[in-house]
């Protein structure tokens, strides 16, 4: 039987056996999958059975949905995908294996509640934004939230000027992701955003100094000592 793993980085928290009926996945107890995270939705996303094929499908969650660290509104799942939901991954085993060759390690409910309190914690230092170059909503922007959305959207928190004669750019460019080591920035749109002259495509951790473009705009990480 198809079935999910639950994970917090490396360390499981659960399995969960897929049937044909959806599987809702968020913050809400309502949700079949509860993930108790204040980056988690009340209802972030659902997985089906269509045909053959599960699909998870996005349900306008504040963060975002990521199969294979991209991020999607719907998509169909194969063996070992995995699922980005905030800090959490869910794992897609497409068939279950014997008990002799899982070797999966599963949690202690105490030390599940002890990753998951660490995982609420936010870095040392606060990031801000410096604007360089270009038009932004604001001339410095600091990173207080657990994410950030730069776009031309109405409702990302950093609107950007687009290039070209019209000023074009995509609705959301990039976000920015506070976690317990430090900034992550993820590419919304894979190549757009452009980090100390080089296309960003997986993940990457923000440093001190670092320069972010993102159309015609130019940007400047800063880390500053913070007690929040």
């Amino acid at each position: 039987m198809p079935k999910l793993l639950l994970k917090f980085n490396a360390a499981v928290l659960k399995e969960i056996n897929l049937g044909r009926g959806p599987l809702l996945v968020g913050r809400g107890p309502n949700n079949d999958v509860v993930i108790n995270n204040p980056a988690v939705s009340s209802n972030h996303c659902k997985i089906t059975l269509e045909g053959e094929t599960y699909y998870v499908e996005d349900m306008d969650s504040t963060n975002g949905t990521y199969v294979n660290e991209k991020r999607i509104k719907k998509c169909g799942l194969h063996n070992q995908d995995v699922v980005g939901v905030a800090k959490h991954s869910l794992v897609f085993i497409e068939n279950s294996v014997s008990a002799e060759e899982d070797k999966t390690i599963f949690l202690s409910p105490q030390k599940q509640s002890e990753i998951l309190a660490q995982s609420a914690k936010t870095p040392a230092k606060l990031g801000r934004l410096r604007v360089l170059k270009g038009l932004a909503g604001a001339p410095e922007y600091e990173l207080k939230g657990l994410s950030t959305y730069i776009g031309k959207s109405e409702r990302v928190q950093i609107p950007i000027k687009g290039t070209g004669l019209f000023g074009s750019a995509p609705e959301v460019v990039a976000s920015i992701h506070r976690k317990s080591n430090g900034y992550s920035l993820i590419a919304v749109v894979p190549g757009y955003p452009i980090l100390n002259g080089e296309k960003v495509f997986p993940p990457v951790l923000l440093k001190n100094g670092d320069i972010l473009v993102c159309g015609g705009t130019t940007f400047l990480f800063n880390l500053e000592d913070s007690s929040s």
